[in-house]
């Protein structure tokens, strides 16, 4: 079963970036589609972005799309989250996870992931 831990969070002003990085273990990412989740205090989680197994098809939430960019390096088992022109509305805690689908499916919603990790804190200030 494959676990997945998240880093690269942190505490940076609005307009600045950062990427978020998600390493996997017992297993291979080849096999899973994987997304970004966030869940901001009071508020539920909801979908940031995803990334297909194969092709690299993405898919983002309106609210990051031209922000941010997900990618995954299988060779490394790895998935990023590259966050540009941060919004103080981007901070939360934010979530790496992993779908076993097909090759082109990109999911979106949190409930089509088997995998979670256990979130990395992003808090941006005005």
């Amino acid at each position: 079963q494959v676990q997945l831990v998240e880093s690269g969070g942190g505490l940076v002003q609005a307009g600045a970036s950062l990427r978020l990085s998600c390493a996997a273990s017992g297993g291979t990412l080849y096999n899973y589609a994987m997304g970004w989740f966030r869940q901001a205090p009071g508020k539920e989680r909801e979908f940031v972005a995803a990334i297909s197994r194969r092709v690299d098809g993405t898919w983002y939430a309106d609210s990051v799309k031209g922000r941010f960019t997900i990618s995954r390096d299988d060779a490394k088992n790895m998935v990023y989250l590259q966050m540009n022109s941060l919004k103080p509305d981007d901070t939360a805690v934010y979530y790496c996870a992993a779908d076993r689908t097909g090759p082109w499916y990109i999911p979106r919603s949190e409930h089509e992931y088997d995998h979670w990790g256990q979130g990395t804190q992003v808090t941006v200030s005005s």
